[in-house]
């Protein structure tokens, strides 16, 4: 399997207010990549966001802005790469809305939610979060809602499903963004 795990963490409600952002990039089947950054969003953060990830204003002061990170990074965002994310529709939502608040071009991607194949795959939980999933199948995930960790912990659900179920049987959840 080859994909990038994508997580990003918001300062408040609006999608384009991401303040970090982790991606994780698997090349057969290992990890072989992290990457992490703060982001300075140009809205305030609202408590209750602070509260689930822990980033105020002041960890973000020296922080890139969206505009400046997304040159390193677009690179990532190809016609035949696939992106992961566990409940895709909110990443995909904050990238999406990120790039348009900024102006930026969108590119065109393959998506994966782990939230959808975990569904299928294991109906049997009582729910499909993330930490829920790391618990009941092994899977190390040291601080929830860190975007780093929560990317990994994606990309470890992923493999670990394509491992016990087949790379084929995920074709079918893959879908194109653009």
């Amino acid at each position: 399997m080859n994909f990038v795990a994508m997580d990003f963490e918001t300062a408040n409600a609006k999608r384009y207010s991401a303040c970090s952002l982790a991606l994780t990039v698997v090349r057969n089947d290992q990890i072989v990549d992290e990457f992490y950054s703060l982001i300075k969003p140009d809205t305030p953060f609202f408590w209750r966001n602070t509260q689930i990830h822990g980033i105020h204003t002041a960890d973000v002061a020296d922080a890139p802005d969206f505009p400046t990170l997304w040159p390193h990074i677009a690179s990532l965002f190809q016609r035949d790469r696939l992106i992961v994310a566990h409940n895709a529709s909110f990443d995909i939502g904050v990238l999406r809305s990120s790039l348009e608040h900024y102006q930026l071009p969108t590119p065109q991607y393959l998506a994966l939610d782990t939230v959808r194949t975990s569904r299928q795959f294991y109906p049997e939980f009582s729910d499909h979060k993330l930490n829920t999933l790391c618990a009941a199948l092994n899977i190390e995930l040291e601080h929830h809602h860190n975007a780093l960790d929560d990317s990994r912990a994606c990309a470890n659900i992923l493999l670990q499903e394509a491992h016990q179920f087949g790379p084929e049987r995920l074709k079918s959840f893959v879908k194109v963004i653009a």
